[in-house]
C-alpha cells in the first residue's frame, strides 16, 4: 500500500475539506441537473426561469450576475428559451443599450407549474442532514464564501 503524503495538518485538513465540499457539490448538482431535465430544460434554462420567476424582469447583465455565468453562454440559453416562447427580450426604455429579459405568460405558467416540485425535490435531497446541520452548514458556507471573496 502506498504511503500517504502529508503536507502538514493544517494543509491536509484544508485539502480534505475542499475535496469533500467539491464532491458533495458535484453529487448534488448532478441530481439537480437531472431533475431540471425532467421538465425539458437544461440546468441553465431552468436557472433563468427560476431567477425571472422569483425576481422578475432584469437585464441580461443582472441575470448573468445572479446565475454566476458569462454573457457568451447566456445568449444561446436565452435564444432557446425565446424560441420556446418562455421569455421575451425588450430594449430598456431608460438605457437603449440594455436588454431586459422577462417571462412570457407561457414562461410564468411553467415557473408556477414546476418550481414547487423542484423545491420539494431539493428539500428531499437536503433532508439527509438535520435542520440544525442545515443551519450550521448554511452559516459555514456563507462564512467561507464571504471570507474567500475578501482574499
Amino acid at each position: 500500500m502506498e504511503e500517504k503524503i502529508s503536507y502538514g495538518h493544517k494543509t491536509d485538513l484544508a485539502l480534505g475539506t475542499f475535496v469533500k465540499l467539491a464532491r458533495a457539490y458535484a453529487t448534488v448538482e448532478r441530481k439537480i441537473v437531472d431533475h431540471a431535465r425532467t421538465f425539458g430544460l437544461t440546468s441553465a434554462q431552468f436557472s433563468v426561469i427560476e431567477s425571472l420567476g422569483h425576481l422578475g424582469e432584469m437585464t441580461i447583465g443582472t441575470l448573468c450576475e445572479k446565475m454566476l455565468v458569462s454573457g457568451g453562454n447566456m445568449t444561446l440559453v436565452l435564444d432557446n428559451l425565446e424560441k420556446g416562447g418562455l421569455i421575451k427580450r425588450e430594449h430598456s426604455k431608460s438605457d437603449r443599450r440594455a436588454i431586459n429579459i422577462k417571462l412570457t405568460q407561457k414562461g410564468k405558467k411553467l415557473f408556477d407549474d414546476i418550481f414547487i416540485q423542484h423545491a420539494k425535490y431539493i428539500t428531499t435531497i437536503m433532508d439527509v442532514i438535520t435542520e440544525e446541520e442545515k443551519k450550521e452548514l448554511s452559516a459555514l458556507l456563507k462564512k467561507l464564501g464571504l471570507g474567500v471573496k475578501n482574499l
